[in-house]
């Protein structure tokens, strides 16, 4: 009987496989699943909330949604960069394919009761407040970021 427990436990799912098959999205998924679960798998201070994975014409981009609120622990702007090039790194090295990372951190938005959220009617429930498109090759550190000045401020609890 212990045995047979034993075995139930070694195939399930772990907890970063599972994150990564709920988190993913695009039109190549296996690939987002792939890579969320490297991801997935430890435990960043910026939490990353989905990867996504779209291919067009033999061209492969990837998508990383970070949570602009919810920090594991209190981050400087320059340890939330490095860990945005750690995660753009861990990408590129999960899929020799992928020719751009874009990476995004998002705050929500209040929205009032009975407002539409999904569907064509739908407003926005959240806003980009941090933006890095980095291609192959390319040093992030180097890439352009769009930072919304006042999220940063409150997020890092510096003055720029």
């Amino acid at each position: 009987m212990l045995h047979t427990f034993a075995l139930l436990i070694a195939a399930l799912p772990g907890i970063a496989e599972l994150d990564a098959d709920a988190r993913s999205a695009g039109n190549l998924k296996p690939l987002a699943e792939r890579i969320g679960e490297r991801m997935f798998a430890a435990q960043w201070a910026a939490q990353v909330t989905q990867v996504s994975a779209n291919g067009v014409d033999g061209h492969v981009i990837v998508g990383v949604r970070i949570s602009g609120v919810k920090f594991h622990h209190a981050l400087s702007r320059s340890e939330f960069e490095s860990e945005v090039a750690h995660l753009i790194a861990v990408v590129f090295a999960q899929a020799p394919g992928v020719e751009e990372v874009d990476i995004w951190a998002t705050v929500p938005i209040r929205v009032g009761k009975d407002v539409v959220v999904s569907g064509d009617l739908a407003i926005p429930t959240s806003r980009p407040v941090f933006t890095l498109s980095v291609r192959r090759g390319t040093d992030p550190a180097r890439a352009r970021a769009f930072w919304d000045e006042d999220w940063a401020r409150v997020a890092f609890k510096q003055d720029w």
